[in-house]
């Protein structure tokens, strides 16, 4: 597992600056048994109606490109325009 986790970060590290850029950040909290990621969107990324997109298109696809091994991605705080769900399954 810790190999799977250098794996993530490497992925994540590529699209971190942007994430920064606008002052946010990504955290993984889990992968469980299942090979499915569980990430938490921080600071400015987390409250911004544009973090479904991010997810979907940027830290999702690095991460998938990166990590085929995991077959979903999760992110317990996505806000969208329209839906306020704790937890959305990208």
């Amino acid at each position: 597992m810790p190999e799977l986790l250098e794996k993530i970060e490497k992925a994540l590290n590529t699209i971190r600056p942007y994430l920064e850029a606008d002052g946010g950040d990504v955290k993984i909290l889990e992968i469980d048994n299942n090979q499915n990621l569980v990430l938490e969107l921080m600071g400015n990324c987390g409250s911004c109606p544009m973090s479904a997109m991010t997810m979907q298109a940027g830290v999702e696809e690095a991460i998938k490109r990166e990590v085929p091994e995991i077959k979903r991605v999760y992110a317990i705080n996505v806000t969208s325009p329209d839906d306020h769900q704790s937890q959305t399954d990208i």
